[in-house]
């Protein structure tokens, strides 16, 4: 097979196109991400059970924790609001014990793990009452302390105060339980417990996660969903105001996915029934965390409805509530870009940022569609006046819907393209589709022929091999070289596909509601899975415009050139030039199940070297898993080369190489 990489430039590329969708879904958020140790460390948490319309979240202030000794008669463990230590969540731990060395332990997720050398910060607070004596945290596994500290109470002092100490692991240990003893017989309140690991990126982010973000480089980070955004009901949506601040002040929420799969045969409550957020994450951190990545900000706010497959509820747009949903939009440009003369402004700066963030991109409700009932139309329209009239250079994103396959797309797009006559109406449309792999390999050329007037944000996307709801095994090599021969056809297509991002983004091993993600992680180990790699793969290899290839004569980026020789084959490829470089980026799928030889030849005359790296596996529905995370990954090599170059494909790879010209 020939292919000839010509002079003659195609599109061009928006710097930052591949960027990261975060969601907190499958814990990865509290759990994850955000390095806190301790579960329901304000026993704030509730129990959620219903169905659509009818969700119960009753409290549950006691989940994680239990006696210490386990089922000791001697100590009580009750959950008061006489005097909150915040009156955003007024709930805390009043313990008595008439025995010393008696306390209380927390479940931790799936326990603690503490690495050898690291350190840890350990933070409470406490109203003494009567208390005097000693208050001993450690934690332990099978009767072994690996890390303990004491904290002395000399007199009985009535009042909150914050205790805080930082303790070195002296050797590994997982699972390990999470203990606050009482050395005397007495009475205490607590509230606030808090573990977190010394490396945490600024103090907020789980390490290793983190680095996995960094390494993709990518170049935007639409947060904080997703469905949480709009909620089961409204009262249960993601209120950006509630998760800035200080961190003992924001209001706890339970979290939409804890009602995720009920149904009357499992009485209408999951198994993730206490899954709940902290917001130990907030608008901040993701901020933060953007800074932290490389990556600009997209935050998307709710347009006054609840999740429309899990609610009816919606907020009239003529009702005085709506103007709160746009208000809170306006704020939330002053949170991000405003002086610190400004309310919001001076709020950030008091967290610990007075420069602005430099927010460019807004999300008008996340996965919306028009109905006889619900105009969500008329309420992009609002939203966009609104937030126009004061800050014209914001760049707004539209939804299209849950899906690509229906009416309710095609009436979207009617609605946007009709709209576009008015000048930066909607920089792009959000686009989500999860499909099966052959439908990624049928459709690289799905965006040929969209017009061009209005752009698309390939928002949430993933090759689903497998049952929807599988675990880490849904994650295939198999999934992943679909998605890289689609995402050829979106490089080729930059010139209207200006973002994509795949979904879902983090899943904790054993805590899962959706499948395939990004990255798992359990307490000690993260790692990337195929499709991880195929997006870093792209990410990081992204030219600044396309160029034109000829296959046997045709040029391979024609509009519907469906019949490509290539792609007959289940052989997809598109090439870019990086003009800083000068080198030509070569991205080519080889999804069959032989291996292949393709002739390269360019107009740009020899090819003196080059560079390659390669997304590969045992097989083709090979996955990663916590035991053997680099099962399928990625290999680095040089090469030296001449024009006209053949280049070997094994069979089932994704390979990029980079030549200097």
């Amino acid at each position: 097979m020939k292919l000839q990489i010509t002079k003659t430039k195609g599109v061009d590329i928006r710097p930052g196109m591949m960027g990261l969708f975060f969601e907190d879904i499958n814990y990865s958020a509290d759990g994850g991400l955000y390095a806190e140790m301790i579960e329901n460390r304000s026993f704030e948490f509730v129990k959620t059970t219903g169905v659509n319309n009818a969700y119960t979240p009753e409290y549950d202030g006691g989940y994680g924790w239990t006696k210490y000794p386990e089922g000791s008669p001697f100590t009580a463990l009750e959950y008061h609001t006489f005097f909150p230590l915040t009156e955003e969540n007024p709930h805390y731990l009043h313990i008595r014990t008439m025995r010393p060395e008696c306390g209380f332990t927390n479940k931790a997720y799936d326990g603690i793990f503490l690495e050898k050398g690291e350190k840890y910060h350990i933070s409470f607070y406490m109203n003494a009452l009567s208390y005097t004596g000693g208050i001993k945290v450690l934690v332990e596994k099978n009767g072994v302390t690996f890390l303990q500290g004491m904290v002395e109470i000399p007199e009985a002092v009535e009042g909150w105060k914050k205790y805080e100490m930082t303790l070195t692991a002296g050797e590994e240990v997982d699972a390990a339980v999470f203990h606050i003893v009482l050395m005397n017989a007495g009475e205490v309140e607590f509230d606030c417990i808090s573990m977190m690991p010394g490396n945490a990126v600024y103090g907020v982010f789980r390490k290793d996660l983190a680095e996995l973000l960094k390494e993709m480089r990518p170049g935007f980070l639409r947060f904080p969903g997703g469905c949480i955004i709009e909620g089961n009901d409204l009262k249960n949506r993601y209120q950006w105001k509630q998760s800035v601040g200080p961190v003992i002040t924001r209001k706890a929420n339970w979290n939409r996915w804890a009602v995720h799969g009920n149904s009357e045969q499992n009485n209408f409550t999951s198994e993730y029934s206490h899954y709940n957020q902290t917001l130990g994450i907030g608008y901040y951190e993701y901020f933060l965390l953007c800074e932290y990545i490389g990556a600009k900000a997209v935050p998307v706010v709710n347009a006054g409805l609840a999740c429309q497959y899990q609610s009816d509820e919606l907020v009239p747009v003529e009702s005085p509530e709506f103007q709160e949903f746009i208000q809170d939009a306006l704020d939330l440009v002053e949170f991000a870009n405003g002086g610190t003369d400004t309310l919001w402004g001076a709020l950030r700066a008091e967290m610990g940022h007075p420069e602005p963030f430099y927010l460019e991109f807004m999300g008008i409700g996340n996965e919306q569609w028009e109905t006889e009932r619900v105009d969500f139309f008329r309420r992009y329209t609002l939203f966009e006046e609104a937030i126009h009239s004061r800050y014209p250079e914001m760049k707004l994103i539209g939804s299209a819907g849950p899906d690509v396959l229906t009416e309710r797309y095609e009436a979207a797009w009617k609605f946007y393209r009709e709209a576009a006559k008015k000048e930066n109406f909607t920089y792009a449309v959000d686009e989500h589709y999860y499909m099966p792999p052959v439908w990624f390999l049928e459709n690289t050329h799905f965006y040929d022929d969209y017009p061009r007037e209005v752009k698309v944000f390939s928002g949430e996307y993933a090759a689903h091999p497998r049952k929807y709801g599988a675990p880490e095994t849904a994650n295939t090599l198999e999934g992943a070289l679909a998605e890289a021969a689609f995402l050829t056809g979106v490089e080729r297509n930059a010139d209207v596909v200006v973002m994509a991002s795949y979904a879902p983004l983090m899943a904790r091993s054993g805590y899962v509601q959706w499948a395939p993600d990004l990255i798992w992680f359990d307490a000690k180990t993260a790692y990337g899975t195929p499709s991880y790699h195929v997006q870093k793969m792209y990410a990081c290899n992204m030219g600044d415009y396309t160029l034109i290839m000829k296959q046997e004569g045709r040029a391979v980026e024609s509009s519907g050139d469906i019949n490509a020789e290539l792609e007959k084959k289940w052989i997809f490829a598109n090439a870019s030039f990086d003009e800083m470089s000068g080198e030509i980026i070569l991205k080519v799928v080889n999804a069959g199940a032989e291996e292949a030889v393709l002739e390269l030849s360019t107009e740009f005359g020899e090819i003196r070297s080059g560079r390659a790296v390669r997304l590969e596996g045992p097989e083709r529905q090979a996955y990663n898993t916590i035991e053997e995370p680099d099962k399928v990954t990625t290999r680095e090599w040089g090469i030296a080369v001449e024009n006209g170059t053949q280049l070997r494909l094994p069979a089932e790879t994704f390979t990029v190489y980079r030549f200097s010209v």
